[in-house]
């Protein structure tokens, strides 16, 4: 993505008073918005009893009231986008709002919960986005907590969109994926194209445009690589997403260096026989 020095200006301006933590609230209230239309399509009026309300009329009100909703419309519309992917008795909103890739990202953080551990996500998502919000939430265990972080992440949720979609990428279609990401080695996947090998990078993007940012590690190694190195984008995550790929990024985007020092302490012990 190529950002003209007048665009820089206006973000810089708009960073500097506030916006980006407008932007994210915002982002935080629709992600939380997707996880409660999960919970009552999943779970119908458990998941409402969950919060202390009788049924998911209440828990309606009880959403606008705290403030991430405008309307009770709101919450039902949500619900309704999410009842296709549940046996619920309810046909929802299938032709009209498609959050299947959303259903799916929850299902691999949160789908082994039960009513009652999912609401305490849900509890903990909403405290972090207000914490003046009194919800009443048990002890999470230290791998809830985990998923909890991952659910917040943008690049991980476009990378489990890729890992199950990258076949729809014409220079993939042939390919056979193996995780990388684990190695930290500036690339998330390697594809085999018969004897060839790709590097994937892939970035995630909330809305239909964005910019995006590669570490030095990435950008090092798209320079080795060059078209055998492929940045790959999944934008517009919060609706439809759409999968972008650029072979050779270094080459064809724009990118400015920013320079950021950061500070790792780590511990060492005595020498000890063990």
């Amino acid at each position: 993505m190529v950002i003209l020095a007048a665009e820089q200006e206006h973000l810089s301006w708009l960073l500097d008073n506030g916006y980006d933590d407008m932007l994210d609230k915002k982002e935080k209230i629709s992600e939380v918005m997707n996880l409660i239309g999960y919970g009552l399509a999943k779970f119908d009026n458990d998941f409402a009893r969950e919060f202390g309300q009788p049924t998911k009329s209440a828990f309606a009100r009880f959403v606008v009231a705290l403030g991430l909703a405008n309307t009770t419309k709101a919450v039902s519309n949500r619900m309704d986008s999410f009842d296709p992917y549940f046996d619920n008795g309810r046909k929802g909103w299938f032709q009209r709002n498609q959050r299947e890739h959303i259903k799916l990202f929850i299902d691999s953080l949160f789908g082994k919960e039960d009513v009652h551990g999912f609401a305490n996500i849900v509890k903990l998502y909403i405290k972090d986005i207000d914490s003046d919000i009194t919800l009443v939430t048990e002890n999470l265990s230290p791998v809830q907590k985990s998923r909890f972080k991952q659910l917040q992440e943008t690049g991980n949720e476009a990378e489990f969109y890729f890992i199950n979609n990258y076949k729809s990428i014409p220079i993939f279609e042939t390919g056979i994926l193996e995780d990388a990401r684990l190695w930290g080695d500036g690339y998330d996947f390697q594809v085999q194209c018969n004897s060839s090998y790709f590097l994937a990078e892939v970035k995630g993007v909330r809305k239909s445009q964005g910019a995006i940012r590669m570490t030095h590690n990435e950008y090092n190694k798209a320079l080795e690589y060059k078209n055998d190195y492929v940045l790959v984008v999944v934008s517009n995550l919060e609706r439809i997403p759409k999968l972008a790929y650029i072979e050779n990024p270094i080459a064809k985007l724009c990118l400015t260096p920013k320079e950021q020092t950061a500070t790792q302490v780590n511990y060492y012990s005595e020498n000890v026989v063990w």
